[in-house]
């Protein structure tokens, strides 16, 4: 049977990256990606380039997250990952990591729309050829995607329609307040894809804490959509915060230990 705990994912982050990025974050970072999850009680990661780092060949990276059930890697990494812009992507390595690792199932593209400029950083063609290269693949590996609140108001449908797991994010305490229509928005939007939570210990959008009475609160809705499956799991960002003393990773690691072996149907 598979527990609450078994549905959750780390977004995994070079160690001490966000205190350069967001200088808001209190302490200082020391947690890679599986020092965060353990301290967490989170099985899988999505491992995300973040500043272009780390760079391919990810080998010795991919080596340290056999810890790990799953593993996503990135095709394309954050918006300051400049080596992912006009074109660039990561996709050869993912498949190359894949086929040595076998805890690596998929790719996953990060700040990959562009809602200023109502578009892409990949043509549909484009994404429907990395889509296509990721199913073929000896063993077939899925393809993520990351959306926020935000973009509701463009159409991204065609984009959208290649993916095989939508991960949605709530970026501000404003969009957090509406995490559960919004979930059932996108999951209405993207019939017959996979949908995971995105959840923040940290509210990187107001530049602020997650207050715990955000983090019990969305924790609490995240459980009751696994329930009723309509999601399929949840994304904790991250272990550049688990080590920050934030009352927020307290709430979740006690949520975590009341709800994390409960069954799903």
């Amino acid at each position: 049977m598979t527990t609450v705990q078994d549905t959750f994912w780390i977004w995994g982050h070079d160690a001490g990256c966000h205190n350069i990025a967001y200088p808001c974050i209190p302490g200082v970072n020391k947690m890679g990606p599986v020092e965060g999850a353990q301290y967490l009680g989170i099985p899988n990661c999505c491992r995300v380039a973040f500043a272009g780092k780390p760079e391919p060949p990810f080998d010795v990276e991919t080596e340290k997250l056999r810890w790990f059930k799953q593993v996503v890697w990135s095709i394309m990494g954050d918006s300051s990952s400049k080596r992912n812009d006009n074109g660039g992507n990561d996709l050869e390595e993912v498949l190359r990591q894949a086929e040595k690792f076998p805890y690596v199932t998929g790719g996953i593209l990060d700040d990959f729309f562009r809602p200023k400029t109502k578009d892409a950083r990949m043509s549909v063609a484009e994404l429907a050829a990395v889509a296509n290269r990721l199913h073929s693949a000896p063993r077939p590996l899925k393809l993520w995607v990351v959306y926020y609140a935000m973009l509701f108001d463009i159409d991204y449908s065609p984009w959208l329609d290649l993916v095989d797991v939508v991960t949605f994010w709530s970026w501000t305490s404003k969009h957090l307040a509406d995490a559960e229509v919004n979930l059932e928005r996108i999951v209405a939007m993207t019939p017959g894809k996979q949908h995971y939570a995105g959840c923040y210990l940290f509210n990187y959008g107001d530049h602020k804490e997650m207050s715990p009475e955000e983090m019990q609160t969305q924790l609490d809705l995240y459980l009751k959509l696994l329930h009723k499956k309509t999601i399929d799991g949840v994304i904790v960002c991250s272990n550049t915060v688990a080590d920050s003393g934030v009352a927020a990773v307290d709430v979740f690691r006690n949520w975590m230990k009341k709800h994390g072996e409960e069954t799903l149907a």
